[in-house]
């Protein structure tokens, strides 16, 4: 008997449209608003401190609905935008009306950017670093669907400026939006983050501790607004893949006893050159205040390498002008000689500045020498430290002439080789060229550093372990040169005045996710109180409801009848 009644009501569904109508809404609501993600790497801008002071991005995670940057209500929201479009102006705007994130999407080659928007990019970029801010901050390479998605929030941003409170709210209904989510755990400090430097050395002819000693140094890591996206080419890449080539062009000439000079020569690729040259600072602390005897000690210069890949100008800086027939005096005229001999579209000077203690990021490497009173010289094409590529994720691969740096490692050799050997002539008229033929520079050498280096962000925060592969590369590298006298040092932060704090989540995958607006919540509430509504009084008043369907299902039943 049952079975026949409810065969009756599938017909009455299969004939009737109200009642299709309304079982089909719970399904539609059942429905979830949220479609499919696409998901991206995000690099989180800088976070660390540095001398009690706090720097960079203090929070990470973000569930913010997406907004362009020209929105007028910023709080709470994600705010996404091209490089090219973000003011100093509008950032300041974000932070102080407490932006729930900002995404900022970069061109996958930056050198392809204008030169206007690159020389913007390079003022704001310290102005956003100069302060910390707990607005979430996200860099992110450009690609189809990011700027599809920039191109639709535009669109329905035009919603916050309608011309009337009914129109921006039918226009938030029927729009779509994107909720970007970032989740995890929030960013924390690096616990006993330790820096770390590589150390060798080519002892001279003779007895070491009674030979002068040249040291050798660079710094290796990176620094731009978001370290994973920080290469450094030419600062300081340029730098190491010199040291690297100097100490392969050296090490030729010690493993010939005709030209094993009587001189020592230290090689240090330094760590936390970017947070006041932190690992040079331990570095020499621990060499001069060790009870054995160390070549440091005894040094009789250093020439630190910074920024040497581009131009045709070439300084020594100094904190303190040599005095005439010191070692550093004459290594100073053997680099003038050289350029002016070899590369006279080279323009070589001496550039004089004292040292600034307050402040906490030195200028150059060589003031840390300078400061525990030891001859120190830093060479560079930068005629300033205050180059804004220095700090930047500017900084690329494109900042690098490898024929230029190619021709500075030569004048830095044969003024390195002409002071060993004693040849003190004024020209090289009379002398002939030491670093040529089998013993020249190598191009190749110093074009596949450039470019493994220029692919491989280094920034000191990524740089805390041993067997990280570049440091693991270099010290390879330099124990084939250096016949395994090679040392890797690592320093670590003071535990109760740290120096320094390093933090993690500097790179995340963020989700866009292609919702309806909040607003939309409130419509659907009201439609599901309706459908209740409308479902409880059918079943208080069953005999008219199927009266009332009845009405609807009869040519349905006569069909079935015929």
């Amino acid at each position: 008997m049952w079975v026949e009644e409810f065969g009756e009501v599938l017909d009455m569904f299969k004939g009737s449209w109200p009642l299709t109508w309304l079982f089909l809404v719970p399904v539609l609501i059942m429905i979830s608003p949220v479609q499919a993600a696409h998901e991206f790497s995000a690099y989180r801008m800088q976070q660390f401190d540095l001398h009690g002071t706090q720097f960079g991005c203090r929070n990470a995670l973000v569930n913010m609905e997406a907004r362009p940057i020209n929105t007028p209500v910023l709080t709470r929201r994600c705010i996404i935008t091209r490089l090219a479009d973000l003011t100093a102006i509008g950032y300041r705007e974000m932070m102080e009306q407490s932006a729930g994130g900002l995404l900022i999407l970069l061109p996958k080659d930056l050198s392809t950017l204008p030169q206007d928007v690159l020389k913007h990019w390079l003022e704001l970029e310290p102005q956003m670093m100069e302060q910390e801010t707990t607005m979430p901050v996200y860099f992110a390479h450009e690609d189809e669907k990011l700027l599809a998605i920039l191109e639709e929030i535009n669109k329905a941003g035009s919603s916050d400026q309608a011309g009337t409170a009914a129109e921006a709210l039918l226009s938030a209904v029927y729009g779509n939006g994107f909720q970007m989510v970032v989740s995890g755990p929030q960013a924390k400090a690096i616990k006993d983050a330790p820096i770390i430097s590589l150390q060798g050395k080519l002892t001279g002819k003779g007895v070491e501790d009674q030979l002068p000693t040249i040291a050798i140094v660079a710094h290796y890591d990176t620094f731009g607004i978001a370290p994973h996206l920080s290469f450094g080419a030419d600062s300081n890449g340029s730098g190491v893949a010199a040291l690297l080539e100097l100490s392969r062009l050296l090490s030729k000439l010690y493993t010939n006893s005709r030209t094993h000079a009587k001189f020592n020569f230290l090689f240090l690729l330094s760590g936390g050159g970017k947070y006041g040259y932190q690992g040079t600072k331990r570095w020499i602390e621990d060499s001069l205040e060790s009870t054995e005897s160390t070549l440091l000690s005894d040094v009789s210069f250093v020439l630190c390498l910074d920024s040497i890949g581009a131009s045709n100008d070439l300084f020594l800086h100094v904190s303190k002008p040599p005095k005439e027939g010191s070692t550093s005096h004459q290594i100073y005229k053997e680099l003038e000689t050289v350029s002016n001999s070899l590369y006279p579209s080279v323009n070589f000077s001496m550039i004089h500045k004292k040292i600034n203690l307050a402040d906490d990021l030195l200028a150059w490497e060589h003031e840390r020498f300078s400061m525990r009173r030891l001859p120190a010289a830093s060479l560079s094409h930068l005629k300033i430290h205050r180059d804004e590529y220095r700090t930047s994720i500017l900084d690329d691969r494109s900042r690098v002439d490898v024929d230029v740096l190619a021709r500075n490692v030569k004048i830095i050799a044969e003024a390195l080789g002409r002071h060993i050997y004693g040849i003190s002539k004024n020209s090289l008229d009379k002398q002939p060229e030491i670093f040529v033929d089998g013993m020249g520079v190598n191009r190749d050498f110093l074009a596949s550093w450039v470019n493994y280096l220029s692919t491989n962000p280094r920034p000191a925060q990524l740089m805390v372990s041993k067997d990280q592969p570049v440091l693991s590369t270099l010290e390879q590298t330099l124990s084939k040169h250096l016949m395994k006298e090679v040392k890797m040092l690592s320093i670590k932060a003071d535990k109760r005045e740290p120096e320094f704090v390093f933090y993690d989540g500097l790179k995340f995958t963020m989700y866009a996710y292609n919702v309806k607006p909040a607003v939309f919540d409130l419509f659907l509430a009201a439609g599901i109180a309706g459908y209740l509504g409308l479902v409880y009084l059918a079943v208080m008043h069953f005999s008219t409801f199927m009266a009332f369907v009845k009405r609807f299902s009869v040519p349905s039943t006569k069909h079935k009848e015929s």
